[in-house]
């Protein structure tokens, strides 16, 4: 078997962010004997993906790549067919990796400092490639050494286990893990230390050591879960039922199948907003709020995650089935461009905030398509200038709060800190002309064969001015939520704007 060198870190963590190209030239060997071993104090071995940091690097470089570059997924692939250490080789060179914002475990670093303190030397060994490990032991200074999968090598489960004997002896070190790959190492070390094992791990580490210590942690509760598919968000999927209500389309079947649209588009709605926070876990950890998210805080694993994208998609996809055909392409179209949004659309200018209007209107067409009845041309108007205004307004937030915490412009979104101004009145003017186009509406002849009173409808109009308005300005003075959506939800004045607007058009009905 071919050696992985185990590098020093004998420098200080000056640097936040360490290049991947840059860990090669601060690598020097090292070499402990047996007897070095035993006058420093029995070593400590830490694993790094799932122990110290709650993440794993290879599924957070691969989504990482495949969200700056879709189609690197075909190298990705060829990567892989040379074997998994390839892959992590080939994941480690262009990414920009930043060691200073992962969920690193304060269990396990507070266990690592006692070892230090009691003079043991302490090392991290990882499966990932050693570009990433040497990152993050630069950045921590805690380690002695490390040992890391090169270019050929994958230092992982049974090749861990030997690499380890080989430096310290068999029964020469501890050694704190999480997971299955980790019981070779377990069989052969002093002490197992383990940290959110599954239950299955836990008793199979019971056959293999004498001597275990599980380390307390947090495990995701369903709370975290509902976070995680953000259930929040589902007012948004409320939209299904605007053609229904505008239709007059009252019949139990009618609001049955309205019903089902809403499930299926919740379902499609969280596996994607899902597969979006698995691509944008670096920008998310660096955001004020975002860096909350059950994926970016490492509250829930990701690989518990990605199991999850499939299984929701699927899901919506049977409950689209079950409501019509039509409806089942109106939600692969749905999909197919949130998806595009995920990968390429959010960082294109202007292109975002019109690919999320279009979502917002791909709802209610696709409740038109559920209850069967026709969508009119003032309501996709409407619906796009509203919520092209939302999407803009939802930028304007996010450009102020960077520019308030001095941030630098991310490469996520392709907008600057300058362009806050141009944001600002594009949101005022697509909202003031959805407002128009109401109007315009409620010109016409056509809206005297659902209202008996038309003439109330009127009213809503300087309702929603207001509502636009106050959003507007209470986005200037830092008080709205990143999502404006959420806000209203939550914001009493806007629950009441809403009720009147509801009561409006019940009395011109």
């Amino acid at each position: 078997m071919t050696q992985v060198s185990v590098s020093s870190v004998a420098f200080e963590p000056r640097l936040r962010l360490v290049r991947a190209e840059t860990v090669a030239e601060i690598e020097a060997p090292v070499k402990h004997t047996g007897e070095a071993s035993r006058v420093l104090g029995r070593p400590l071995v830490v694993d790094l993906d799932g122990t110290l940091v709650r993440s794993d690097l290879l599924i957070e470089t691969a989504f990482s790549e495949l969200g700056a570059r879709p189609m690197s997924i075909f190298d990705m692939a060829a990567a892989l067919f040379r074997g998994k250490a390839a892959l992590k080789h080939r994941l480690s060179e262009p990414v920009d990796f930043d060691p200073a914002t992962l969920p690193y475990d304060d269990e396990v670093l507070a266990f690592i400092q006692r070892a230090r303190a009691e003079g043991r030397p302490v090392y991290l060994a990882s499966a990932s490639n050693h570009r990433l490990v040497g990152a993050v032991g630069a950045h921590l200074g805690l380690f002695t050494g490390w040992f890391a999968s090169d270019e050929t090598n994958n230092l992982a489960g049974h090749a861990k286990a030997e690499r380890l004997v080989e430096q310290f002896g068999e029964r020469g070190f501890d050694y704190i893990g999480n997971g299955a790959a980790d019981l070779p190492v377990w069989a052969l070390t002093s002490k197992a230390i383990a940290i959110r094992a599954p239950a299955r791990v836990a008793r199979r580490l019971t056959l293999v050591s004498s001597d275990i210590e599980h380390l307390t942690c947090q495990r995701p509760s369903w709370r975290t879960w509902l976070k995680l598919i953000r259930v929040h968000q589902y007012a948004k999927n409320s939209l299904v039922f605007v053609p229904l209500l505008a239709g007059h389309a009252f019949e139990v079947s009618s609001a049955i199948q309205a019903m089902l649209a809403f499930v299926a588009f919740s379902l499609c709605a969280s596996g994607v907003y899902i597969l979006n926070d698995l691509i944008d876990l670096q920008d998310d950890r660096r955001h004020r709020t975002k860096c909350e998210r059950p994926l970016a805080s490492g509250a829930i694993p990701l690989h518990h995650g990605m199991l999850a994208v499939p299984l929701l998609l699927l899901s919506s996809l049977l409950v689209a089935g079950a409501v019509s055909l039509p409806f089942l392409g109106v939600l692969l179209g749905y999909f197919a461009l949130t998806t595009a949004y995920s990968l390429v659309l959010k960082r294109k200018m202007i292109l975002d905030v019109v690919a999320l209007a279009l979502l917002y209107t791909t709802r209610v067409i696709g409740g038109a398509v559920a209850v069967q009845v026709a969508v009119s041309h003032w309501l996709l108007a409407f619906c796009l200038c509203f919520f092209m205004s939302l999407a803009l307004l939802k930028r304007f937030v996010e450009l102020t709060g960077r520019v308030d915490a001095q941030t630098p412009d991310t490469s996520s979104r392709d907008y600057r800190a300058t362009d806050i101004g141009m944001v600002a009145a594009l949101a005022a003017a697509a909202g003031f002309n959805a407002v128009t186009v109401l109007a315009l509406y409620i010109s016409t002849d056509a809206v005297s064969q659902y209202y008996a009173r038309p003439e109330v409808l009127w009213l809503v109009c300087p309702v929603l001015m207001y509502w636009i308005a106050r959003a507007m300005m209470l986005a200037q003075r830092r008080a709205m939520h990143d999502d404006p959506v959420v806000f209203a939800l939550k914001d009493r004045v806007s629950l009441l704007t809403i009720g009147l607007v509801g009561g409006l058009v019940l009395v011109a009905i």
